[in-house]
């Protein structure tokens, strides 16, 4: 089976070996003539973005490169990037890279043409309403990793340097006008980056299957997503050139966060204080906070894990999805503990007071307050 096609949800993606070629033709049919080309330090030297830039250059789209942008974005690199973006009279954003190029450029686009503070559009009720749609910029999303799935969303991880915790910035319109998902751009990832942003893209599927609320249609793409991770992750890791692996991936991260419009959930919500105070890796910290969250979970989604062990092939048990998580865990060599991970001296205290407060603890199944954090983080310390 030839893994190509163009997809319509939940935009307009065109997926496969070599669809590179057509960013240009993507940049144009959105209506950009002068794209800002958002991606970070590493990629912004490799050939890869050069040959992006000559494509759109050669095309009569003069473009300009901007990558400060840390990979835990903060709000410094996008108001930077709204300043190259405006001096340049950029009309549109390739947001290429990972997840924080992606983010970052989209909520770059996002800010092109707004007048309110950054904070405002935090993703608390209807507070997206505040913005002014004519300012938003068009983007064109180019991952090169395989896991956020940022390509695919309507919202952008953000840090707030002043209270040391990542909001969610969001808006309808920062959903991408077209996504190029090109296998061959992420063939060079690094194996524990390729691992990392797997993993991420395991746990958008797991929680948005565990959350507590009605839709189905993200619980049967949830299902096949981790079914991917499950079956070519391992096969990613191994071999870096499987194409065939990549590509597969490359879907379950689009699915992943598909998926994730029903629900995250704990295991983001510890995560993601762990990642804004001690910088570590997104994906992984998720991986390692995993089994800890199924278990803390567990009296609630018993039935659902079961459901899922039996579409994966594993049995019909709660035991038998929680074993082979743990068995996936330790194939890939991800860290069991916040140690391992190198996060040795926590203030657990912090986080713990951080978590409960994380736009993704209301999709736990369980209640997750200060106490059960708290519980959560220690036991993530000792293993």
């Amino acid at each position: 089976m030839q893994l190509r096609g163009n997809w319509n949800y939940p935009t307009s993606i065109k997926f496969g070996a070599g669809r590179i070629a057509e960013l240009a033709e993507a940049v144009k049919a959105a209506g950009i003539s002068r794209p800002l080309l958002v991606t970070d330090p590493v990629l912004a030297k490799l050939p890869m973005v050069a040959a992006a830039k000559a494509q759109l250059d050669a095309a009569g789209l003069p473009c300009t490169v901007f990558s400060d942008v840390k990979p835990n974005p903060v709000a410094a690199n996008v108001e930077a990037g709204i300043a190259v973006l405006r001096a340049g009279k950029h009309d549109g954003v390739v947001a290429f890279g990972g997840g924080s190029a992606l983010d970052a450029g989209k909520v770059i686009a996002f800010m092109a043409g707004q007048t309110r503070p950054m904070w405002d559009f935090e993703d608390v009720g209807d507070w997206w309403t505040r913005a002014d749609p004519k300012g938003i910029a068009p983007i064109i999303a180019v991952p090169t990793t395989a896991g956020t799935g940022s390509e695919v969303g309507r919202a952008g991880v953000i840090t707030d340097e002043a209270t040391h915790t990542k909001k969610v910035i969001f808006h309808p319109l920062m959903m991408p006008k077209t996504t190029i998902c090109d296998p061959e751009l992420t063939v060079g990832m690094p194996k524990m980056i390729t691992i990392g942003t797997g993993m991420d893209a395991f746990a958008h599927c797991l929680e948005a299957y565990c959350g507590p609320f009605y839709h189905p249609l993200a619980d049967g793409i949830a299902l096949e997503g981790m079914r991917l991770v499950k079956e070519y992750l391992p096969r990613a890791a191994k071999d870096g050139t499987d194409l065939e692996a990549r590509a597969q991936m490359m879907s379950a991260a689009a699915m992943g966060a598909t998926a994730f419009q029903k629900a995250l959930g704990a295991i983001h919500a510890l995560s993601h204080p762990v990642g804004s105070l001690y910088n570590t890796h997104h994906g992984m910290t998720n991986a390692v906070f995993m089994p800890y969250v199924l278990e803390f979970n567990r009296p609630v989604i018993e039935e659902k894990m079961g459901r899922v062990a039996a579409y994966l092939g594993l049995g019909t048990t709660y035991s038998a999805f929680y074993d082979f998580v743990m068995q996936l865990r330790r194939d890939l060599g991800v860290p069991h503990t916040l140690p391992e991970l190198g996060v040795t001296d926590p203030d657990i205290q912090l986080m713990a007071t951080m978590s409960p407060n994380d736009p993704t603890a209301g999709g736990n199944p369980v209640l997750l307050d200060e106490s059960a954090a708290r519980m959560l983080f220690e036991q993530a310390m000792r293993g």
